[in-house]
């Protein structure tokens, strides 16, 4: 599939659309070589408490912009699914803490090889120069996302909001 017809110019606007085009193909890729038992929301609770372990519901409820009801069925599912282990806060009994359990990493490793190896296949087709061009770009894309989504540059290791 050609993404573009031209030569790409290097305006945002003009990266934005084909980022957006790549993103999609992305998820179309990823569900070939997807065989989880987690839905979209589901995956996206993994992968906060793999970075932030020990949050409670409500923090939980605002990354994810949903009710503290919603949040908590979502948990609940993920729970029986054994995913997802609660704990009730040392300090203060009605807050409970939500981290991954062993099992939810171990689909984590899983989903992010089988992602890789169905990625690996497009990437073995490029030329070793449009391979290295992404790498550069994606390198730059990811340092300023996640300063912009945590407020963490992953250059200098610090914290910058």
């Amino acid at each position: 599939m050609t993404v573009t017809n031209f030569h790409p110019r290097p305006e945002p606007v003009e990266v934005a659309r084909v980022t957006s085009t790549a993103a999609e193909l992305l998820e179309v890729l990823w569900g070939r070589a997807s065989t989880a038992p987690a839905s979209a929301s589901q995956l996206r609770v993994l992968l906060i408490l793999e970075h932030q372990e020990g949050i409670n519901l409500r923090t939980l409820g605002d990354h994810l912009a949903s009710t503290p009801p919603s949040t908590s069925r979502l948990c609940d599912r993920l729970q029986a699914a054994g995913f997802v282990e609660r704990e009730v806060s040392r300090t203060d009994r009605r807050e409970v803490r939500l981290y991954l359990s062993s099992r939810g990493r171990a689909f984590l490793t899983d989903l992010r090889a089988r992602r890789e190896e169905t990625l690996r296949s497009v990437l073995e087709r490029m030329s070793a120069g449009d391979r290295s061009a992404l790498l550069t770009g994606l390198e730059g894309f990811c340092a300023v996302a996640s300063e912009q989504i945590h407020g963490y540059d992953e250059s200098s290791g610090s914290r910058t909001a």
